[in-house]
């Protein structure tokens, strides 16, 4: 895996890396069947326990966060710890929840592991809470509907986005002859205009490098964010249907197949970050990237681009959300804790201390101030307020592996026509979403 893409998993805690997610969730049938966990008493309250994910920065705000509320309710104590180590968070997690040892919250749910999750009967509907809908709509706006379940219920509290945007090296840019100041980058056809010069100068090896590894997450990380832009916020999937089977879907993987075949992105995996290490002109990446890359390379951002030049483009969430699991004893507690942990002030402290973005409707009034301070993150959370999801449906993991073999065999290697390809893995994601 590229480090670009590593860095997103292992920095952020994401774990999705096993493909064996598919296996280990298989025939775990849990006690709560389709319908999820949480038929107990909801109301109850006392000490619960909590996992967060290993990133340090999250762990450094989970602890704060911990200890504020430990501070103020000596009878309804938190324990937490990190996810326990394993091949990925989502095989920890999936284990806990069939031995029934799961903790009361997990502050690191993949959204593409809550259908598997609320499959195995692991997962508490906020729902149940009487003011939980509610509450997520009112924080989190019109982004609140793409985390409901099939079942028109909230089984993941969305919680922070890290949306995706083309960063750009300024000093690679102006090497090759053109401005690092106002790249051409504003649409499909400028940026791999802007590609083909930068690579013909000299000035760099590759314009772009995502990863061209096979793992089911990739394509979050060149198809996705391009056609959320292409479509104004499609998904994969809606209503039961796969969505890229068409003009925007095969006209990014066109543009996509072009990078590729002239040699503006390459086929090989690199071992280590291209563009921190200056082989790579651009990079897609989220705001972790700026404490990352940091001083290592003079960079810029730009919006991903559509076909044609828009004041605002949609891109991906690449989200981590919180999620209330059914071994719970004392849900009530735990509510009242998500809540806290949501709360405008910790949510501040979120965005100081990681410079993630918490979903709330209000994030820009919210903390202008942070924004007017640190004017690198303004993009970010003005693209927070544009961002996709994977599509909240079973066999989700599957569904996204279906559609990265299709993508390598048509765009990355060329070994089968995109229209073929397409059609083929949508008719399969078509019976995989109905399933």
């Amino acid at each position: 895996m590229q480090a670009t893409s590593r860095a997103l998993f292992t920095r952020l805690g994401a774990g999705l890396a096993a493909t064996g997610l598919v296996v280990a969730l298989a025939g775990c049938g849990g006690s709560g069947g389709d319908q999820g966990g949480g038929g107990g008493d909801t109301a109850a309250k006392g000490p619960i326990t909590v996992w967060y994910s290993n990133n340090a920065a999250e762990v450094k705000w989970g602890k704060q966060m911990v200890a504020a509320w430990n501070a103020a309710h000596a009878d309804q104590k938190i324990t937490a710890q990190e996810i326990p180590a394993g091949k990925s968070s989502e095989e920890v997690i999936g284990a806990a929840i069939t031995a029934g040892n799961a903790p009361c919250i997990v502050l690191n749910t993949a959204p593409v592991a809550v259908p598997q999750f609320q499959q195995q009967g692991g997962l508490v509907a906020v729902d149940s809470f009487p003011d939980g809908a509610q509450y997520i709509k009112d924080r989190t706006g019109d982004l609140a509907g793409q985390y409901t379940s099939s079942d028109g219920k909230f089984y993941q509290i969305p919680w922070k986005s890290n949306p995706v945007v083309i960063f750009y090296n300024k000093e690679i840019f102006a090497k090759a002859g053109l401005d690092p100041d106002k790249p051409a980058l504003s649409t499909r056809d400028e940026l791999l205009d802007t590609s083909r010069k930068l690579v013909k100068s000299g000035a760099v090896k590759t314009a772009l490098w995502p990863s061209p590894a096979s793992d089911f997450f990739q394509s979050w990380f060149d198809f996705y964010p391009f056609y959320a832009a292409a479509t104004d916020g499609k998904q994969l999937v809606e209503d039961g249907k796969a969505t890229f089977d068409s003009t925007e879907g095969k006209d990014v993987a066109t543009f996509w197949k072009t990078m590729y075949s002239e040699g503006l992105s390459s086929k090989e995996a690199y071992k280590g970050d291209s563009f921190a290490d200056g082989k790579a002109a651009m990079a897609l990446a989220g705001p972790w990237a700026i404490d990352f890359y940091g001083s290592k390379v003079k960079w810029d951002t730009a919006p991903v681009p559509a076909s044609t030049a828009k004041d605002a483009t949609f891109t991906f969430s690449d989200a981590k959300n919180m999620a209330i699991y059914s071994a719970c004893k004392n849900p009530g507690t735990a509510w009242d804790v998500v809540k806290f942990a949501t709360s405008k002030e910790q949510d501040g402290k979120l965005l100081e201390m990681t410079g993630q973005m918490p979903m709330r409707a209000s994030l820009t009034t919210d903390y202008a101030d942070y924004f007017s301070q640190h004017p690198a993150y303004r993009q970010f959370a003005d693209e927070a307020t544009r961002t996709v999801e994977v599509p909240n449906v079973g066999s989700s993991v599957e569904i996204w592996q279906t559609f990265r073999d299709a993508w390598s065999k048509s765009v990355i290697f060329g070994n089968q026509g995109v229209d073929d390809a397409f059609k083929g893995a949508a008719d399969k994601i078509n019976t995989l979403a109905g399933s």
